[in-house]
């Protein structure tokens, strides 16, 4: 059985169904509801319940003080509906709604998907969440007040267990210790979550755009729409040098041939290795060019290396590129 829960200032209707709770039901919808540690301890996701009943079945919230409980307040991460719901609470609509925050977390998984890049599960405490929107990156905190930033690559349902991709660049500040002596179980200290490259209201079609590793955030905005059932067209163009760079190819094939709205176009720049390679050849930028003469119908989001982000700058106003339509991310080397 499920039941609709209505957020009273804006127009937001979302079903719940009775195995999960407020929040769960509201995020897994896409609709961005504040939280911290979804655990029922630090309020954050607390809202006013102005119609309908609501019960606790683990007991009522550790944090919930009995003024609030009076006042019709309730903690949404605990809460399940009982009944249709009309809830005043407000939502997360940009990255600066978001608390920055810095959390403990440990290494669960380091696997290589090629040769020079590797995946990285961190975990948070159990008693800890990071909020975030699809696009955005944390930094890694290292000795020196030295800090490294990585794009989460998962979508913003995966809260407690954070994936990111990791380049491996000769003399990286992270990259190398990353490579050579990163273990799993390994403590690291993180802070997050940063960045504006994030989806934008807009009935546009979507044109995505990642060389390398820009594929991380590129993902995590992907899965984000899939499983908030948007259906705006995306075209993605992901810059590689080889096949071999294509590091979760099929991943991105599925995506494809799975939704009807979602295109996938590789396209590889080493020509000389590409050995019978039917697809797109050259920079990534230039095969955007190359299949759109217009671009001012498209919201662009464009993440990578400075030089191709510097490309699409340059090269796109003259297909029609309209500025403020375009949303980049660019990947700054850090050295030691």
């Amino acid at each position: 059985m499920s039941y609709k829960a209505q957020l009273s200032d804006q127009d937001i209707v979302f079903d719940v169904e009775e195995h999960e709770t407020i929040l769960e039901a509201a995020l897994r919808q896409g609709h961005g509801l504040p939280y911290g540690c979804r655990d029922g301890v630090c309020g954050a996701c607390k809202a006013k319940i102005i119609s309908g009943n609501i019960s606790y079945p683990n007991g009522t919230p550790e944090g919930l003080k009995e003024k609030d409980i009076k006042q019709d307040y309730a903690f949404l991460c605990q809460a399940k509906a009982d009944c249709d719901l009309t809830i005043k609470a407000r939502t997360v609509e940009t990255a600066t709604d978001i608390k920055i925050r810095q959390f403990p977390c440990r290494v669960t998984k380091c696997e290589k998907l090629n040769a020079d890049v590797m995946r990285l599960i961190l975990e948070l405490p159990k008693t800890e969440r990071l909020q975030f929107l699809a696009g955005q990156y944390i930094d890694i905190l290292m000795q020196d007040d030295k800090r490294r930033s990585f794009s989460l690559a998962n979508a913003p349902d995966q809260d407690q267990q954070l994936e990111l991709h990791i380049r491996h660049y000769g003399g990286g500040l992270f990259s190398e210790y990353a490579f050579t002596d990163l273990t799993e179980k390994t403590l690291l200290r993180i802070e997050g979550p940063l960045g504006q490259f994030t989806l934008h209201e807009s009935d546009r079609p979507i044109i995505m755009i990642a060389g390398g590793t820009g594929f991380a955030p590129v993902k995590s905005l992907i899965e984000y729409s899939l499983k908030s059932n948007h259906k705006r067209p995306i075209q993605f163009y992901w810059g590689a040098r080889t096949v071999d760079d294509l590091y979760l190819n099929e991943m991105a094939e599925a995506w494809s041939s799975n939704n009807e709205h979602i295109q996938y176009h590789p396209v590889l720049s080493e020509i000389e290795k590409l050995n019978g390679w039917a697809g797109k050849t050259g920079f990534v930028h230039d095969a955007v060019l190359n299949d759109h003469a217009d671009l001012s119908s498209y919201d662009i989001y464009a993440c990578g290396p400075p030089p191709m982000i510097n490309a699409i700058v340059d090269s796109f106003p003259a297909n029609g590129l309209i500025r403020e339509q375009l949303y980049s991310d660019s990947f700054e080397f850090a050295a030691n």
